[in-house]
C-alpha cells in the first residue's frame, strides 16, 4: 500500500485493483479540524478495504468524522462506501449516476441496445450474468447526499466546487479548489490513458459530445494540477485536455475509414477498430472488453451522426451504420 503527501492535509491512498492493468485507484484523503472527506474508495474487496482501512489508521482518521465523495457510479470508485461508511457519514455522490444505480431496469435496457447494435446475444447474457455477481454488492443502505453543480463542500483550509462533467458516466462529477487552483478528476481526465467513453443504453444521449463539452469546461478554468481517479498527477491540464479531444478526432477518422467498407453494426465497427489490449484477435477479448469497445464505437457513431458524417438504419431488428462523407 502507499500513501503519499500530495498537498498540505490531503493523501493520496493506492487501493489496489486486482489483475487490471490499472493497478489501482487513487483514493484521496482530506483531513479537516472538524470533519474528513474521502474522494472515491475502492471495489468491495477485503484487499482494498485493507488498504483504505490502514491508511486511515496512519492518518489518524475516524471513520465517524469523515465523509465520502464518490465521482461516479463505476464499481473501483463506489462500491466499498457502502461497507466502510459510518452511521454518521455523509456520502456525496451525483443525482444522474444515483438514479441508474437504482434503476431496476437499466441492466435490461443495456442488454437489449447491446443486442441492437449487434453484440451476440448468448455472450451478453453469460457477460452481464457474471458482471451482476461481481458489482454492486449493496449491503448496507447507505442514504447518498446528492450534488448538483455549483454546490459546495468545505473541508478545513479547502472549499471545493461540484462540477458536472458527463461524459465517461452521465453524473461523472469532479470537485475545483479555486483558491488552491487544482481538481479531483475522477475519471473525467486522466494521465497516459484515455477515459472510456460509452453509449450503453438509450441512442438518443451523446456521451462523447457531452464529454468534449464537459473537457471545455475545465480547459477554461485556472489549473495548475488535476489529481485523478488512476495513474499520476496531471501538471499540465491545458496540454492534456488538448491530447484528449485530438485523440477522439483521431477516433473519428478511424471510424469513418472503417466505414468506407459499407453499411456495419457497431460490434462490427468496434471489431476492426485499434485497441491496447493484450490480445492478437477480437475475439479473444474478454465480454466485458468487447462491451465496453463497443459502447465507444457507439459514441463515436452517435457523434458523427449528430455532425451530420454518419447516418443510421435500423433492419430485422438491428442497427447499421453508413459514412456521409464527403470523398
Amino acid at each position: 500500500m502507499l500513501i503519499e503527501n500530495m498537498l498540505p492535509g490531503i493523501s493520496r491512498v493506492a487501493v489496489p485493483l486486482v489483475d487490471n492493468p490499472l493497478q489501482a485507484t487513487n483514493s484521496y484523503i482530506i483531513k479537516g479540524p472538524k470533519r474528513n472527506l474521502v474522494v472515491d474508495t475502492g471495489m468491495d474487496r477485503e484487499e482494498c478495504k485493507n488498504a483504505l482501512l490502514t491508511a486511515f489508521n496512519e492518518l489518524k482518521i475516524e471513520i465517524e468524522q469523515t465523509d465520502f465523495f464518490i465521482t461516479h457510479i463505476h464499481v473501483d470508485h463506489l462500491e466499498l462506501v457502502f461497507k466502510i461508511a459510518s452511521p454518521d457519514s455523509r456520502v456525496f455522490f451525483n443525482r444522474k449516476d444515483a438514479a441508474i444505480l437504482y434503476d431496476q431496469g437499466s441492466w435490461d435496457s443495456s442488454i437489449s441496445f447491446a443486442v441492437r447494435n449487434g453484440f451476440p446475444p448468448n455472450e451478453l447474457q453469460v457477460m452481464v450474468r457474471e458482471f451482476r455477481k461481481s458489482v454492486f454488492n449493496l449491503t448496507n443502505d447507505v442514504e447518498f447526499t446528492l450534488l448538483k453543480g455549483g454546490d459546495k463542500i468545505d473541508v478545513g483550509e479547502y472549499q471545493f466546487t461540484c462540477l458536472e462533467t458527463p461524459g465517461h458516466t452521465p453524473g461523472s462529477m469532479c470537485l475545483y479548489e479555486a483558491e488552491k487552483k487544482f481538481l479531483f478528476s475522477g475519471d473525467h481526465i486522466l494521465e497516459e490513458i484515455t477515459p472510456n467513453i460509452s453509449l450503453l443504453m438509450e441512442r438518443e444521449l451523446n456521451p462523447l459530445e457531452s464529454y468534449l463539452e464537459s473537457l471545455d469546461k475545465i480547459f477554461a478554468l485556472e489549473v495548475v494540477t488535476i489529481f485523478p481517479g488512476h495513474r499520476g498527477a496531471i501538471k499540465a491540464p491545458k496540454q492534456r485536455i488538448r491530447e484528449l479531444k485530438n485523440h477522439h478526432v483521431q477516433r473519428e477518422r478511424e471510424v469513418l475509414t472503417i466505414l468506407n467498407e459499407g453499411p456495419l453494426n457497431a460490434y462490427q465497427i468496434a471489431s476492426r477498430m485499434s485497441w491496447e489490449i493484450p490480445f492478437a484477435h477480437w475475439h479473444e477479448y474478454p465480454a466485458f472488453q468487447r462491451w465496453f469497445a463497443t459502447g465507444e464505437a457507439l459514441a463515436h457513431l452517435k457523434y458523427l451522426e449528430s455532425k451530420g458524417m454518419v447516418r443510421f438504419v435500423e433492419k430485422d431488428g438491428k442497427i447499421y451504420f453508413s459514412s456521409l462523407k464527403e470523398k
